[in-house]
């Protein structure tokens, strides 16, 4: 892996598992050329017979944009989503006629992330026949809350976040960053933002829900644009190591500390 500096980057670090980890949102999403009958209902019952038994709960959305008509005139386009939970709502399968995403806030380990993830590939392959694929990425977002936030500067680097050891830290309101990191050895892409968010503040509340207080978030988003055939496998191969690729970055901004306060054992 390379930073804009144009140094080498070690390898993945022995990973830690966080009994508690701050991890409030993870999602996979693979984007594929359009295929129009995902909008028809009847269309997509095949799909949710494949799928039911893990996510039984339905519940139909719509997303509004504007796009040129015929004579170049902005028309405003309805597209169907198709929201697939689990009966606790806390895992959710999205199909669009351009992508299917898979999310959770209950996330437990990578393995069982893949092993969701397949399924719903799975799926799709059987019930929307997809040909290719245009992009995969995979996306974690964590949130530091509570007195964790005061002690910022034991959980991050210094290197990342040097506000936290200036007199600046205890008057910051709200301070965003963002990075934007080739990986060639992974062949993906990843952008990383970071920084503090005062109460009632997100980024994106599809992504991150407000909360009451004040906040730090490390929001990593790592991915692959090619198009290329579907394939289950692949995919699943590909998904591994763009969040390889992720925590090797998450370890290039926590502490130790960090990973012991959050339940690691190191």
């Amino acid at each position: 892996m390379k930073s804009t500096t144009g140094k080498t980057l070690e390898g993945l670090p022995p990973e830690v598992a966080l009994a508690n980890a701050p991890l409030v949102r993870v999602i996979a999403q693979v984007r594929f050329p359009t295929v129009l009958s995902v909008q028809d209902e009847n269309f997509v019952r095949v799909f949710q017979e494949l799928v039911r038994e893990h996510y039984p709960i339905l519940r139909p959305a719509q997303t509004h944009s504007v796009v040129p008509d015929a004579q170049g005139q902005p028309a405003l386009q309805i597209n169907k989503l198709w929201r697939f939970s689990s009966t606790d709502e806390s895992w959710r399968l999205t199909l669009g006629k351009e992508f299917l995403s898979l999310e959770t806030t209950k996330y437990c380990s990578r393995s069982d992330f893949m092993r969701r993830l397949k399924f719903g590939l799975e799926a799709l392959k059987k019930g929307v026949h997809p040909t290719t694929v245009d992009r995969l990425g995979i996306r974690y977002v964590d949130r530091v809350v509570g007195g964790n936030v005061d002690d910022l500067n034991l959980l991050v680097k210094s290197e990342i976040a040097w506000i936290l050891e200036t007199d600046l830290f205890g008057a910051t309101r709200h301070t965003i960053s963002e990075g934007f990191f080739d990986v060639p050895d992974a062949g993906c892409q990843l952008v990383a933002r970071w920084g503090l968010l005062p109460p009632n503040a997100t980024i994106d509340p599809n992504i991150l829900e407000p909360v009451e207080e004040r906040s730090w978030i490390l929001d990593l988003d790592a991915f692959r644009t090619a198009n290329k055939l579907f394939d289950v496998d692949a995919l699943i191969k590909d998904a591994n190591v763009c969040a390889e690729a992720i925590y090797r970055v998450f370890r290039k901004v926590v502490t130790d500390e960090f990973l012991r306060r959050y339940g690691g054992n190191l």
